[in-house]
């Protein structure tokens, strides 16, 4: 008995969903297409532990030779 009103909420719902326009961002969605700005200047907060761990690697490969 209540199907017809199930069947409106729905149709209302898909409705709503099929006609819904955000807001886009045509310039921030641009922006991250094109890759944006070179950032090189950041420092790698990891390159110290690189720097490091990379000489233990020499230490051994020498040790083992």
């Amino acid at each position: 008995m209540g199907r017809g009103r199930q069947k409106a909420k729905q149709t209302k719902v898909a409705r709503k969903l099929k006609y819904y326009t955000p807001d886009t961002d045509y310039r921030a969605l641009e922006r991250e297409l094109s890759g944006g700005p070179d950032t090189d200047d950041e420092e790698d907060p990891y390159a110290e532990y690189s720097a490091r761990y990379a000489a233990d690697d020499d230490n051994s490969e020498e040790n083992e030779a």
